[in-house]
This record gives structure tokens, C-alpha cells and sequence, in this order.
């Protein structure tokens, strides 16, 4: 899934190409893309762009007359920046929104329809779309310990949930964590003061260096190949590969649909977490440290 850094990029690449535009048209290629009726999609023809936001992981297009498109990419959907009409793709493409220099569309990779496009009218409304996660990236460290310590959670679901903090996800999560080497279940009710500070500290360092790096290279090109995976990534979807501190293996906790990657030298003590399939399968067999696991694989 998008998330800040990403965000952002595609923020900085539609800027120059469709604020003061007019939208042409906006053309669906899934029905199920659009999930309000009241703005008709036909109101938005014609209407000039006035501003860009990002709201948590959404992209808001604000128009002249008050209504907002908000787009929610989720976890397959993407943003491309085609000539002016581009096809439609069956089965991919979701929508076009044309402009008279180029159409934005919007895709969708797998079965699975989750991405959204909304049309609200006005600020209220608007508003309301959002979350209500704090923005890090501006947030003091009094005001960040208080909104991840509220309730006693692991830093993992607390830095994810979109209610607590706004625009982190699964990739950025597992890299600010490694950064402050912290463990992803540590319950935010036992940090102490050094850690709060660390995480802080790591969150803002974190987001802050991949978004200059993505809003750059976004004044270059548009970006076509937003990913969760990246290079110059020390731990997410890096599992197996040496830890780029330390040179251990970075281990993962599946779950769902995601997983969770980290350290166990840097982040805890050396200790394997429990992956919840596995240990559910190996019971009392599952090994504690990097070296048990090393004997298990040699069996």
C-alpha cells in the first residue's frame, strides 16, 4: 500500500501537471471504483483544480466548486500519468481522469477491488474521510508519545493504525522500527523516556529521508513503479538477506496478508519472534534464538 513517502511523491508529480487544469471528463472502467453517488461524477467536467492534499493515505483533488475526488489506493492500486485518452485496460484500469494535456489513470493489479474513488463536497466532508492519525512529521514528541501510548499497544499495530498515526503502513513501520532498534510487539505502555525519544527521533528521520528521496526523483518522472519494496530498504521484505548493521538474517512474522520484518541481534535480543502459523505448527520446537533456528534447518 502507498504510504507517505509515496503519497507525497505522486502529490509533487501531479502538481505541475493538473493544478489550474480543467478535467475533461472522468471515465470509469469499474462501476464498483466509485463508492458515492451525490456528487454526480458528471459534476466534476469542466472544473478547474485548485488544490492537492494527502489525507493519511488518500490523494484529494480539491476543485473550484468545492468538490473533492478522493482516491484510496489501497494495497494494489496505482497511479499512471498517460497521453491524453488513453485505453482503458479490461480487468486493470479502474478509471481515466482526462485533462486536455494527459489522463490520470488509476489501476488496479489482482482480483481483488479495494481501491475507491469519492466524491465529496466541501471541508466537512472531506474531513471527514480522514482517520484522524497524527501527522509525525510535524508533531512534537510530548504530543507523539501521548497519542501511541493511549492505549497499551505492540509499536507495530500502534505506528500501522491510521487512527493513531497518519500515513504509516506495513514497509515504513519495519524500517523506522529497525532504525530505533525497537522490537515490533514492545508494548508502547513499557517504553521508557529513551525510547520515546528514539522512536521519535527514527519516525521523523525515517519518513523524512525516502520522501526527499521520492519527491526528487517524482520532479524527474512520474512515478510508475511505486512499490513497498525497496532498494536501500534495511529489513522490509528483506527477509533472509543480512541485516545491513549487523549482517544477521532478517527474520518475519506472517500474518494476514502482511508480515512484519526485523532484526532479532538489533531489535530483540536476539529472541525469534514467534510467527504464528509456525509456532502453531512446531509448538515447543519453535527455537528461540538465531542459533536454535540454524540447528532446526540442518535436521
Amino acid at each position: 500500500m502507498p504510504e507517505l513517502p509515496d503519497i507525497q511523491a505522486y502529490l509533487a508529480a501531479l502538481g505541475p501537471r493538473i493544478l489550474e487544469e480543467r478535467i475533461e471528463r472522468v471515465r470509469l472502467g469499474s462501476p464498483f471504483f466509485l463508492r458515492t453517488v451525490d456528487p454526480p461524477l458528471e459534476a466534476v467536467e469542466g472544473q478547474r483544480v485548485t488544490e492537492l492534499r494527502r489525507i493519511g493515505k488518500r490523494i484529494a483533488i480539491g476543485l473550484e466548486d468545492g468538490v473533492w475526488l478522493v482516491l484510496h489506493l489501497m494495497i494494489a492500486g496505482r497511479l499512471h500519468w498517460q497521453a491524453p485518452g488513453a485505453k482503458l485496460i479490461a480487468r486493470r484500469t479502474l478509471a481515466a481522469i482526462d485533462f486536455a494535456q494527459g489522463s490520470l489513470t488509476i489501476t488496479e493489479a489482482g482480483s481483488k477491488r479495494r481501491a475507491s474513488l469519492h466524491l465529496v463536497r466541501g471541508l466537512d466532508a472531506l474531513e471527514a474521510l480522514d482517520p484522524g492519525g497524527l501527522d509525525v512529521m510535524t508533531a512534537p514528541l510530548v504530543e507523539f508519545r501521548a497519542r501511541l501510548s493511549a492505549e497499551n499497544r505492540t509499536l507495530k499495530r500502534a505506528l500501522t493504525d491510521p487512527r493513531i498515526v497518519s500515513g504509516i503502513g506495513n514497509a515504513y513501520s519495519d524500517e523506522i522500527l529497525h532504525a530505533a532498534r525497537l522490537s515490533p510487539i514492545a508494548m508502547t505502555g513499557k517504553l521508557t523516556d529513551e525510547q520515546w525519544h528514539t522512536l521519535h527521533d527514527a519516525t521523523m528521520q525515517t519518513l523524512d529521508l525516502w520522501l526527499k528521496r521520492f519527491v526528487a526523483e517524482a520532479a524527474a518522472a512520474f512515478p510508475e513503479k511505486v512499490t513497498a519494496f525497496r532498494d536501500g530498504m534495511a529489513v522490509h521484505g528483506r527477509f533472509g538477506k543480512p541485516c545491513p548493521r549487523c549482517g544477521a538474517p532478517v527474520q518475519r512474522i506472517r500474518y494476514a496478508d502482511n508480515e512484519t520484518n526485523y532484526c532479532a541481534p538489533c531489535q530483540t535480543q536476539g529472541r525469534l519472534l514467534a510467527d504464528r502459523s509456525l509456532s502453531r505448527l512446531l509448538g515447543r520446537d519453535w527455537p528461540k534464538t538465531l542459533d536454535e533456528l540454524e540447528t532446526l534447518k540442518r535436521r
